[in-house]
């Protein structure tokens, strides 16, 4: 069954002391490029440094330690990954994490520092699903899905339901949320939070070019998949299609699709650097990117920006400093 906004508030109790209410900030010189008022989550702040940790904690607080003797394995590019056994290790579980082996070194590293042990593969030619069912199977272990699930989605909800209460308390309403978008767990969650809370806003996925999966699936009406399994700087946001359950949430709730180049994304992490002071991957800055691009009209409105990971690998994150990407 798909998750409801009270699922969100029940996640929001769980996720209480465990995860971090990050803040929401605001800039003066962005609200003069947009030509209206832009608030930002800076889930980049988030322990593990996305907003992956909530779905995580959500799912692995509820699980019986004696329903899961092998404890959890899950399939992660990196930030799934490092919220999965962050989680699990607050619950004494075991973690095994299948991850890409061209994951950036800083993922895999925090992934281990977690206690997780991690088994990698080519994501061009191997399947990560079974992979993971394999060590399912063989530890008597409980798959955390990176995406495609009640817990997952309402845990990623309650960032949107912090960005709605932060704007509430300002006394403005939303008319955009961009949100960065892969599998579509966090769009989903945040658009049920937002249809309860915010129900003038427009929710957007964000996705980079070439992996658009979710904005060619809003225009379809139909799950699309990615032609290629690699090619971008977003290395978190490669997921070969939207989620089935992902998908019948946004389809109801989205409003259109947005893309942006990996030029964009870099742009986008030069200016959460430079002028907002934070530390963004260029998977997490895709919403920024598509704000400070033009995709959508800010002019004389309000705008949510779910800034959704700040795990850059130094060197990309130097080169992109440099303008050398």
């Amino acid at each position: 069954m798909p998750p409801t906004y009270e699922d969100i508030e029940h996640a929001a109790r769980r996720l209480a002391g465990h995860a971090v209410r990050t803040p929401v900030i605001e800039s003066p010189h962005l609200n003069s490029i947009a030509g209206g008022r832009v608030l930002i989550k800076a889930e980049c702040l988030q322990r593990t440094g996305s907003f992956k940790f909530r779905g995580a904690w959500n799912r692995i607080s509820q699980l019986d330690p004696q329903s899961a003797p092998g404890g959890v394995v899950a399939y992660s590019s990196g930030n799934h990954a490092q919220g999965v056994a962050a989680a699990a290790q607050l619950r004494g579980l075991p973690a095994l994490i299948v991850m890409p082996a061209d994951t950036p070194r800083i993922k895999q590293e925090n992934t281990k520092a977690f206690g997780a042990e991690v088994v990698t593969y080519d994501r061009a030619r191997e399947s990560r699903e079974e992979i993971a069912a394999h060590h399912v199977r063989e530890r008597g272990a409980v798959l955390v899905p990176p995406f495609d699930d009640p817990h997952i989605i309402a845990g990623q909800g309650t960032a949107g339901l912090e960005l709605a209460a932060e704007a509430e308390q300002r006394g403005v309403s939303l008319d955009h949320v961009l949100v960065c978008c892969s599998g579509g767990g966090l769009t989903a969650g945040v658009a049920l939070a937002m249809e309860k809370r915010q129900p003038g806003a427009k929710v957007h996925s964000v996705e980079p070019e070439g992996f658009d999966d979710t904005l060619r699936s809003l225009k379809s009406g139909r799950i699309e998949r990615n032609d290629r399994a690699s090619g971008s700087i977003c290395d978190a946001l490669m997921s070969p299609s939207p989620g089935e359950l992902t998908f019948a949430i946004n389809k109801r709730l989205l409003g259109p699709g947005l893309k942006v180049s990996d030029a964009e994304a870099a742009e986008a992490v030069r200016f959460g650097f430079e002028v907002l002071k934070l530390v963004l991957e260029p998977g997490g800055a895709v919403a920024l990117a598509a704000l400070l691009a033009g995709r959508i009209d800010a002019h004389g409105r309000t705008v949510g920006v779910i800034a959704s990971g700040g795990n850059c690998d130094p060197d990309t994150f130097a080169r992109i400093l440099r303008r050398e990407i």
